[in-house]
């Protein structure tokens, strides 16, 4: 019995040895910073596993620590896992305080493709002071979509996911919605990426 306990330990210890430490690092677009470590014995086995940080925690800026972001490693170069920007989402808590009572909230949830051909599911809200009619909303909606189709249009995939995780595609949004009403948030809170470029 004793022995075999001793093989397993021994087996155990062996197994940990053959493992190597490999740094997963964030796709050109975000600087290429390290976002973690991760151990495997193989490093084939690292392809395709996917990866969380905040954008907070990338680009040090506590502000930013409720905007979530996903990465896939893609391929392994040395020690290093490299990996590409599969999707981002925010917090729920933090989307849900952005909506006040007798404020009205719009959503749109709308499939764009950049300039390159890559292929993403967008979802973007926008909250009012206060309750506005039917005919704003419809006009809110439709301008909304309209930009971030057009951004996207415009754009490359990369240009595109910084414009949307720093906020600028949110910022060109609320120019659009404050002609119809005043607006106290927009936020485009999650992106899923569909397809890589054509």
């Amino acid at each position: 019995m004793n022995a075999e306990k001793s093989e397993k330990r021994q087996a155990v210890k062996k197994s940990w040895r053959e493992k190597a430490w490999y740094d997963v690092v964030s796709p050109p677009m975000f600087g290429g910073r390290k976002i973690g470590e991760t151990l495997t014995t193989d490093a084939h086995q690292l392809t395709g596993r996917v990866f969380e940080t905040t954008l907070g925690d990338l680009i040090d800026d506590f502000s930013k620590s409720h905007i979530k972001l996903y990465f896939q490693v893609k391929d392994v170069d040395g020690n290093r896992a490299l990996t590409s920007f599969i999707g981002h989402d925010m917090a729920r808590d933090y989307v849900r305080s952005q909506v006040r009572r007798r404020a009205t909230r719009i959503g749109d949830i709308s499939t764009v493709t950049t300039q390159d051909g890559c292929r993403l599911r967008v979802s973007s809200i926008v909250t009012t002071w206060r309750r506005i009619q039917s005919s704003r909303i419809e006009a809110i909606h439709r301008d909304m979509r309209k930009v971030i189709k057009d951004r996207a249009a415009e754009r490359t995939f990369d240009q595109f996911v910084q414009e949307v995780v720093l906020g600028k595609l949110a910022s060109d949004i609320y120019k659009a919605a404050e002609q119809y009403c005043p607006v106290t948030r927009v936020e485009v809170w999650k992106t899923k990426v569909l397809a890589g470029p054509a």
